[in-house]
């Protein structure tokens, strides 16, 4: 592969990761003219990402070389944007998560026209200079037919820089003896067919091997129709609350894993939760600019919280929701900007504290109530004296959105997770960084810290979750799933979002010889019950990235991979008797 080629694909691949990222951040987007509206999701707009990523190729080529034809497709396309602003009239691109909306007039258009033409150019480029036989369009249709599995939005990258590089993906795998063990484990599983045809277990999975302390999924709540946003677990660590894009905060059984209750009534997507230290009440934060309360044990709605003589709680979306630990106050953060002090008895606003420029989207409460901090898109941690609204410190080291903030129990430690891939530790005490983890390759959305202070468990756009030790930045161990992200109070389970509007319960499993798992076959590969083949050999293959002993030779991995394999036996015995 010429290195022309290899630039063209570090350009397509920059842009879909571009849009990705956008897509993460400004939620829901829509196009609305004289012809309706017509929503935009993160597949389009990743999608046009790359073509942005390769637009920026065909300028530097065309620039490069003096070719000719950079300029031609480039008029060609301008002329069409033109002619379909002529067509469809005044149209506006809007994006209600963040309060946006601007017109595209007719210039815009033209000019978006433009950049499609050149997109088409530097792909012809990469193309041309790669000795490939796929047209421009064959490469796009593939593209996004892996884009529109955003779990697997990496792999679509990785594919797209190996088959341009001329290497086979496959025989990347082959090279794992991944491909081996799955033939290996098909023969194994027709020979026991061939014994026993109709005697498979299909409700739980059994394992019986010697485990080190390691996380094992062990069960998924179903419940949501929609992305979960936040959870909150009861300090007896029996029940969960959560909230969602549906609208609903549900309270779950953590150890049935069935649904309590449902607590309706916000008309827009709930985006926090929280418990208060006594475990009698529960609030949520919403889109809809709301923050609301409820009495657990009677499932009776409280209030709401209303800002002076305002309707509302806030003036932008509530992001964020927190008790102090004393029981005494609640404190909300917004888009707005703004965070407000509430007295958590009378629901009385008691102050504003104004700094941050931008939206606020984590906080943190010390466990003697009186610190906050506070993290914001504006890259800043603010440090705030809780009883006197005085600011203390600015912590200014992150490069991107401070998304997530958690503080260590005996309240001497910082941890920030933000957009820029890092995780920082800070040292309270003299408001120093003391270490900074760069093991994640997006962005980090959310963190937890274990009860006892000494590991803590982070989660990342890609679907990986990182289980850290906090004094060296060793990590334990990595997992499948999503933000948000909670350990209970006990330490013995982690919780986090799944697929769609799932949750996962994952529980801490010590050395035994014999080791029995509630999750189904499913639950351990990461999938819904009723998915694809390709789709489970895919998540299948995903494991083992992380676990094969070619990748990972420790002795949990190799436990890890064994229940990885059982899991995958399991699916693959049901589709035989399927098939029967």
């Amino acid at each position: 592969m010429q290195p022309t080629s290899k630039t063209g694909v570090t350009f397509i691949t920059t842009g879909t990761i571009t849009g990705a990222g956008i897509s993460s951040t400004v939620g829901g987007m829509g196009i609305a003219g004289s012809f309706g509206a017509v929503g935009i999701g993160a597949t389009s707009v990743t999608a046009a990402g790359a073509v942005v990523g390769a637009a920026l190729y065909g300028v530097f080529t065309g620039i490069t070389t003096g070719d000719k034809a950079a300029v031609n497709t480039m008029g060609i396309g301008a002329i069409g944007g033109f002619g379909f602003s002529q067509i469809v009239g005044s149209i506006g691109f809007v994006a209600p998560k963040i309060g946006l909306a601007y017109g595209i007039g007719a210039a815009s258009m033209t000019g978006i026209g433009a950049v499609f033409g050149l997109a088409a150019y530097g792909v012809f480029k990469v193309l041309d200079n790669s000795e490939f036989k796929e047209t421009p369009m064959q490469v796009f249709e593939r593209m996004e037919t892996k884009v529109l599995e955003m779990d697997y939005y990496n792999a679509a990258l990785i594919e797209l820089d190996l088959f341009l590089s001329g290497d086979d993906i496959n025989q990347k795998f082959a090279d794992l003896e991944i491909e081996e063990e799955l033939e290996k484990l098909k023969d194994k599983i027709n020979n026991q067919q061939n014994e026993q045809p109709h005697q498979v277990e299909n409700k739980t999975v059994l394992l019986n091997n010697q485990l080190p302390e390691n996380w094992q999924c062990v069960k998924t709540l179903k419940g949501h129709f929609a992305k979960v946003n936040a959870v909150a677990i009861h300090p007896d660590s029996n029940t969960l609350i959560s909230g969602s894009d549906d609208k609903q905060v549900i309270f779950w059984d953590l150890k049935t894993g069935k649904c309590l209750y449902n607590f309706v009534g916000q008309a827009e997507a709930i985006l926090s939760v929280a418990i208060s230290p006594d475990g009698k009440e529960i609030i949520s934060g919403s889109v809809d600019r709301k923050i609301s309360s409820w009495q657990l044990d009677t499932k009776k709605f409280n209030r709401t919280f209303y800002y002076l003589n305002n309707t509302y709680s806030h003036n932008g979306f509530v992001s964020v929701v927190a008790y102090s630990a004393d029981n005494r106050i609640i404190v909300s953060g917004s888009t707005d900007k703004k965070i407000i002090i509430w007295g958590r008895y009378t629901g009385e606003y008691k102050r504003i504290l104004n700094g941050h420029t931008a939206a606020v989207l984590a906080i943190a409460i010390s466990p003697d109530s009186k610190t906050l901090f506070s993290g914001s898109a504006d890259k800043n941690i603010r440090i705030w004296n809780l009883q006197t609204g005085e600011q203390k410190f600015i912590l200014t080291e992150h490069l991107a959105d401070v998304n997530t903030l958690a503080i260590t129990p005996d309240g001497k430690t910082l941890i920030s997770g933000s957009s820029d891939k890092t995780i920082k530790v800070w040292n309270l005490d003299t408001g120093e960084l003391h270490r900074t983890f760069t093991k994640h390759s997006t962005e980090v959305l959310a963190i937890a810290i274990h009860p006892d202070g000494k590991t803590i468990a982070s989660s990342s756009q890609d679907g990986i979750i990182k289980l850290w030790n906090l004094q060296t930045g060793e990590i334990l161990e990595n997992l499948s799933g999503f933000s948000p992200l909670i350990f209970s109070p006990n330490g013995k389970m982690l919780v986090s979002g799944g697929k769609g509007g799932t949750i996962k319960i994952w529980q801490l499993l010590k050395n035994r010889e014999d080791v029995t798992l509630t999750g189904e076959w499913w639950e351990i590969l990461g999938v819904d019950e009723n998915a694809h083949g390709e789709d489970v050999k895919i998540a299948y293959r995903k494991l083992a990235r992380l676990y094969h002993p070619d990748i990972n030779n420790t002795d949990t991995a190799k436990a890890a991979m064994q229940v990885i394999n059982q899991a995958y036996q399991h699916f693959q015995r049901l589709v035989n008797v399927n098939r029967g």
